[in-house]
């Protein structure tokens, strides 16, 4: 299938693919990186959802987009601008004419370009090309949807099903365009469609060779472009992960490692959800789930299954982790071990339920009634959304805490190669599980005095029996108490088991030179866009580095000798400056200015190099 002909050998490539939200760009936009993974390209993806549930077809609201930057190296970001647009309708050309590169190719279905279709999509004139000034541009127009119809034609097919495949036809055009493949995506269909509907399989593969053979056949392109597989990967066996399912299966390697069965209960909420549908695929694996008739139900099932004796999950986004706050606190007070995941989008209220945002922080630091302190953590990549799973269920477990992990909708949704690690590198969990009396009577409350961790005694163990609950307790026999000097002594008992966590943690280290004129300070999923612009300005001389952060509560150990050693310091993060706020707290003798974004979006990396550059003159 390789194209020898004319073929530009590039380092990395952007892709966008467009369209009404059931013209099947998300899938699309999947199969092309899973093909260019498999050829061991780095990848990088960026899944772009319409924010309305069903946004009338054909206008600009209803555009789904599907970003995806694979190169010869390790793709830290899905790409700025794009050097090719698929676009599926006149809106979608509209939408993302923005993200063009001033030499990009466009991709457009010439069977949707009629007045009708324009007219919805905004467009003042019969010439989209022209209104929006891409005459400079490689604009390619072939008639997708009726050359789809052709190819399809004799399977039996109706007219709307025969028009679904033309997702494929675009695909089989950029395969052809970038030397890709069609096999891991024949693979796919007939594992997808071969039994239930061979029909249907059959239409998308002959689309698939239809929208090739055009690209072969017509010579529409003046070149072809190869992009060489990624030479720094480490060696080992790869995937393909988006960050809800590394988070599903993090907590899946915790439970194992731990010998606790995984209960998540939750209520379904964009753009967590995928989490629990994840977790309830893996009932094999002993994982038990809930689908809650609520934010609440779902928190409070997952309280009741850690008093059980599971490692207990419940995940949500911005507006459920308010429902969940008082028993959160239920948690707090209880120490049953819990971990929340909060994946943050844009807020308040229902706000942006697609788009990304990091807008969740103050809530989950201090987003509950009474002295209620909770070890946070923040994920700064698909991938190692696994990673930072596994260490939020081991630290509630060995602990006797609830832990916040906060992911954010670009990080959870968006996908990239994953090197599956051996559980042999990951520590053991050890629970703090009491399994038989010692002494006279069993106190629920008595501490390990190393790390304030209280014992777990699991319900229905002979002579275990004893009490908890959202009453202020004694502080060692769990009889509810109201004296005052006991309830000082058991906040400060909390307070300081949460503060302990920091000898889990490891120090904070600096990317890049460990001094300088500039250190950039970001948390979470914004890890990508920062690094790139920093790794940017470093090549051109400049002395500048990136402090980011995973460890928000506690923060690690050294930030204080990191700051003290650069010149300026500025704290990026996709919100108003709830980050920056924080340091202040922390580290008042220190100047943070602020570069921040709600717009929906992540950073660019184009935009961070500019600011960066214009605080270094």
């Amino acid at each position: 299938m390789m194209n020898t002909q004319s073929v530009k050998h590039l380092s990395d490539v952007v892709i966008r693919f467009s369209g009404d939200s059931g013209d099947g760009m998300q899938l699309t936009g999947t199969l092309f990186s899973d093909a260019a993974a498999v050829l061991g390209n780095g990848i990088s993806t960026f899944p772009d959802f319409p924010a309305e549930i069903r946004a009338p077809q054909g206008t600009v609201a209803g555009v789904s987009g599907f970003q995806v930057h694979f190169g010869s190296r390790p793709m830290a970001t899905p790409g700025d601008y794009c050097d090719a647009l698929v676009a599926m309708n006149p809106a979608a050309l509209k939408a993302n004419a923005k993200w063009l590169k001033h030499d990009a190719t466009v991709i457009l279905d010439g069977d949707s370009m009629g007045e009708k279709e324009l007219r919805k999509a905004g467009f003042a004139t019969d010439d989209p090309i022209a209104e929006l000034g891409l005459e400079g541009h490689n604009v390619v127009m072939p008639r997708i949807t009726s050359m789809t119809k052709e190819a399809v034609d004799g399977l039996g097919l109706d007219a709307k099903g025969a028009a679904k495949c033309k997702n494929m036809f675009a695909l089989g055009i950029c395969f052809y365009l970038y030397n890709k493949p069609m096999e891991h995506t024949f693979g796919y269909i007939e594992r997808k469609f071969g039994k239930k509907n061979p029909a249907v399989a059959q239409a998308n593969v002959r689309a698939l060779k239809a929208g090739y053979n055009y690209s072969a056949n017509t010579h529409v392109f003046a070149n072809t472009y190869d992009v060489a597989p990624a030479e720094e990967l480490p060696r080992g066996t790869y995937r393909t992960i988006n960050g809800n399912q590394a988070t599903a299966w993090g907590f899946i390697a915790a439970a194992e490692k731990s010998g606790r069965p995984l209960f998540c209960g939750s209520y379904p909420i964009t753009p967590a959800t995928v989490i629990l549908e994840e977790l309830a695929k893996r009932r094999d694996l002993g994982v038990t789930t809930v689908q809650a008739e609520d934010e609440i139900a779902g928190i409070c099932t997952s309280i009741g299954a850690a008093f059980a004796g599971s490692l207990a999950v419940t995940t949500t986004s911005g507006p459920g982790l308010s429902l969940k706050s008082e028993a959160m606190g239920l948690a707090v007070i209880t120490e049953l071990p819990l971990v929340v995941v909060d994946v943050q989008r844009g807020g308040p209220s229902t706000g942006l339920p697609t788009k990304t945002e990091q807008s969740d922080l103050w809530q989950a630091l201090y987003g509950r009634n009474g002295e209620a302190p909770m070890p946070v953590i923040a994920a700064s990549r698909p991938s190692d959304c696994f990673h930072y799973a596994f260490w939020a269920a081991k630290i509630a477990l060995e602990r006797m805490t609830p832990v916040i992990l906060l992911t954010d909708g670009f990080i959870a949704n968006g996908s990239e190669p994953w090197c599956i690690p051996s559980m042999s590198d990951y520590p053991a969990i050890e629970p703090p599980i009491v399994s038989e009396l010692s002494g006279d009577r069993y106190y629920s409350y008595d501490r390990d005095p190393e790390v304030g961790a209280r014992s777990w005694a699991i319900p229905g163990t002979p002579a275990l029996e004893h009490r908890i609950g959202g009453l202020e307790k004694h502080q060692r026999t769990g009889a509810v108490s109201h004296d005052p000097a006991n309830h000082q002594t058991m906040t400060e008992l909390r307070a300081a088991k949460v503060a302990k966590v920091v000898d889990l943690v490891p120090t904070q280290e600096v990317f890049g030179d460990r001094d300088g004129d500039l250190l950039v300070v970001g948390w979470g999923g914004t890890r990508g866009h920062l690094q790139s612009a920093v790794e940017i300005l470093r090549a051109e001389g400049k002395r500048v580095s990136l402090c980011h952060f995973n460890w928000i509560n506690p923060l690690p150990r050294g930030c204080e000798q990191i700051f003290a050693r650069f010149g300026r310091i500025v704290v990026c993060e996709i919100n108003m400056g709830q980050f920056a706020g924080y340091l202040r707290m922390n580290f008042q003798k220190f100047n943070f200015e602020q570069y921040n974004k709600v717009q929906g979006l992540p950073f660019t990396v184009d935009e961070l190099v500019a600011h960066f550059g214009s605080l270094l003159k």
